[in-house]
């Protein structure tokens, strides 16, 4: 057994590259040596040498070849599911070093779904901004409803920022509550219903109402908010995740929705919109960032992860 694990070590030392290892990776994520090559700008025939290679070293075969193009063997399935990891971690070191040499500059990536980031992020990054004007953010949209995390799973962003309801049933990934928060119907000030002292859930019924999507998590909620008031939820007059659409029809007095704290605060004044004097029975959820286990994460996130921080702070007083 020690001569194969010392036989496998040398071949990997010497033979091994890489470069190989992104040429593998490219070519199954395109589906043919031909689109790796124009994406790689390489020739058709170095990119098949390069899988020749590492096949040769490894003394498998790493991809099945059909006219219709190529797939990962199991092999190849294995091979880049640690590569991925190999890769990750050179790409945090080649931050950690940017950090080092200049420690207000580097990149930071994160998940975060639309109503977080019309509410509780945009304070966040104009803090980080601020202080740290170089540091890049990129956004990209990804619902936690769903509990998959897959962008973070798959590495392609640092951390997430998403709402959860309990404990995650997953021993891969680590949570750490931010704030709770609270919510609220809502309407813009110039509705009808923004004049009233009081008002019943049910004289609400049969407004125009804005809902959520019905397979995300927050919908669920509202529809089990109204069944333990007894009524059916609203009719739907608009259905979408857009908090700019969202936005722009409570202003015009005639629609109605339902806000969490941290999106009303951040939009009351702009849109103008008002929390109606209603009940509505909803527990308040956990903001949590959202990372994966036993991953490091750079200077420059950990740096981001403090003001974000900060900000739930003021978060913890809504009402």
């Amino acid at each position: 057994m020690t001569d194969k694990i010392t036989e496998s070590n040398s071949r990997i030392g010497q033979r091994i590259k890489l470069r190989e290892l992104h040429i593998l990776s490219t070519v199954v994520n395109w589906g043919s040596m031909a689109k790796a090559a124009v994406q790689l700008r390489m020739s058709q025939s170095s990119v098949s040498e390069a899988i020749s290679n590492l096949e040769g070293a490894l003394r498998v075969r790493l991809l099945d070849r059909s006219p219709q193009g190529v797939q990962p063997t199991i092999y190849a399935n294995a091979l880049l599911k640690r590569g991925h990891v190999v890769f990750d971690e050179l790409i945090q070191g080649i931050r950690d070093i940017e950090f080092l040499a200049d420690p207000t500059v580097g990149e930071v990536r994160l998940g975060c779904p639309e109503s977080l980031a019309a509410g509780f992020l945009p304070t966040v990054i104009d803090r980080v901004s601020l202080r740290h004007p170089r540091i890049v953010v990129h956004v990209v949209h990804a619902e936690s409803g769903t509990l998959e995390f897959r962008e973070l799973r798959d590495r392609n962003i640092d951390f997430m920022l998403g709402r959860i309801s309990g404990p995650l049933d997953d021993d891969a990934l680590d949570a750490e509550i931010l704030f709770k928060e609270r919510y609220f119907v809502v309407a813009g000030r110039s509705s009808k219903w923004a004049r009233r002292a009081k008002i019943e859930l049910a004289e609400l019924i049969n407004e125009p109402w804005i809902h959520m999507p019905e397979n995300s998590a927050i919908n669920s909620v509202i529809v089990e908010a109204f069944h333990s008031a007894g009524l059916e939820l609203p009719r739907q007059s608009v259905t979408s995740f857009s908090m700019h659409l969202r936005n722009h029809l409570l202003g015009t007095g005639r629609f109605l929705t339902v806000l969490s704290g941290s999106v009303l605060r951040s939009n009351a004044k702009s849109w103008s919109l008002k929390a109606l004097p209603v009940g509505l029975d909803i527990q308040p959820r956990s903001v949590a960032i959202v990372t994966l286990k036993n991953r490091t994460l750079s200077p420059v996130v950990e740096v981001f992860l403090e003001h974000a921080r900060a900000v739930a702070k003021l978060m913890r007083n809504i009402r």
